[in-house]
């Protein structure tokens, strides 16, 4: 194996990463071709990362779970892509995990973590996108009117993955009109919305049928009443909450795409020093190597990054450029990584058994997903480099 640590792994990160790969060996490439051909959701997986409470990583053990720290939680995902598995299924939880963390009341902390690590609540939705605003987050129309004890929910989301298999939602809908507040980045607030509740009762869930298997869905509210203690934080503040919990998500998904390029990098390696064309191994010529060993470097390079933004951001420091790039970084690795393996496989990397069609499917949504990278280079453009805004 060429990836037996991480570029900068403690010793309890590699004990982790052995575990999952243990873990993952007994979900092997014809587990998840027979998903991706049932477009089924791979419920013993996520139940058996639950019940090694990797999907606890982050919840603090007074509230029984790991208490590990975000870079943990990478070591976590990128392993389990690495091993050929895939992460999509539930690496949410991870990431909305912080918005609860750090802004969650102590009711809702003592209500949902615990049953969260024990595996009895799944908490997999992250409601954000809309059709009509994308990512433009301060332009969505979902609203939430307070009425009483409950709030009143309209609007339409889209692109939520994993909603009908989550029993929570993290929910972002505005509170106050967009042209009543002092400051564009006002108005909005996060709710904590029981699926089980909501669906059928104003909530109703629509698939969406996607080149990869990844249990995407549309989501329309009408009228849909749910508990003012659902309100997370202060009302009108939910906009800088998520920004929070999206750098999180940016770097954890970034760690998953440096997965996805190392195991990318050793099928291609693997297979150049098998395949032999014309009495030799294809290996041997330049124009095979060369793809694999920049497909590598460029990993490292992104590997690094990833690594930097992680300890920023459990530092409490804003990480902000630190998770753009190495979410940005990681995802140009891995797809780099990915053309190199399909290049050398040729016509076999087309094939289901070798699992390179499906790996080099599921890693290209990290070009355009959770954030394009064209938005990346606004904001570093934007609030490093100082220049006008673009948009």
């Amino acid at each position: 194996m060429l990836f037996e640590l991480g570029v900068r792994d403690t010793q309890e990160q590699g004990e982790i990463r052995r575990a999952v790969r243990k873990l993952c060996a007994d979900f092997p490439g014809d587990y998840w071709r027979a998903k991706d051909r049932d477009r089924a959701y791979p419920t013993e997986f996520v139940a058996a990362l639950t019940q090694a409470g990797f999907l606890a990583a982050l919840i603090p053990e007074d509230y029984g779970g790991s208490g590990l720290t975000l870079g943990d939680a990478a070591v976590i995902l990128e392993e389990i892509q690495a091993s050929g598995c895939n992460g999509s299924a539930c690496h949410a939880q991870m990431y909305v995990m912080n918005t609860i963390l750090r802004h969650g009341s102590a009711d809702q902390k003592a209500a949902y973590l615990p049953r969260i690590a024990t595996g009895d609540l799944r908490l997999q939705a992250f409601g954000v996108t809309e059709p009509g605003s994308g990512t433009d987050t301060l332009a969505l129309r979902t609203t939430a009117v307070r009425d009483g004890d409950r709030y009143i929910v309209d609007g339409q989301k889209i692109w939520i993955s994993r909603a009908e298999h989550s029993d929570l939602m993290l929910l972002l809908a505005r509170t106050t009109p967009r042209d009543q507040v002092a400051k564009k980045t006002e108005g909005l607030s996060v709710f904590m919305v029981d699926m089980r509740e909501a669906l059928g009762n104003g909530m109703t869930i629509r698939p969406i049928r996607t080149m990869m298997n990844h249990g995407t869905t549309e989501i329309f509210f009408d009228r849909l009443a749910i508990p003012a203690s659902s309100l997370v934080g202060e009302e009108g503040q939910g906009f800088r909450y998520i920004l929070s919990g999206m750098n999180a998500e940016r770097i954890l998904i970034g760690a998953e795409c440096i997965g996805d390029a190392k195991w990318f990098i050793e099928k291609a390696a693997a297979y150049a020093g098998e395949r032999e064309v014309f009495g030799r191994p294809i290996g041997q010529n330049q124009g095979v190597q060369f793809p694999i060993a920049r497909a590598y470097a460029q990993m490292r390079a992104a590997e690094l990054m990833v690594h930097e933004a992680a300890t920023l951001y459990q530092s409490g420091a804003n990480a902000g450029a630190e998770a753009n790039m190495a979410k940005m970084l990681a995802a140009e690795a891995s797809w780099a990584a990915a053309e190199a393996c399909v290049q050398t496989f040729g016509g076999f990397a087309f094939a289901e058994e070798y699992d390179v069609e499906r790996k080099f499917r599921e890693t290209r949504l990290y070009q355009v997903a959770p954030v394009s990278t064209n938005l990346i280079l606004s904001y570093l453009a934007e609030h490093v480099l100082g220049m006008p805004r673009s948009y």
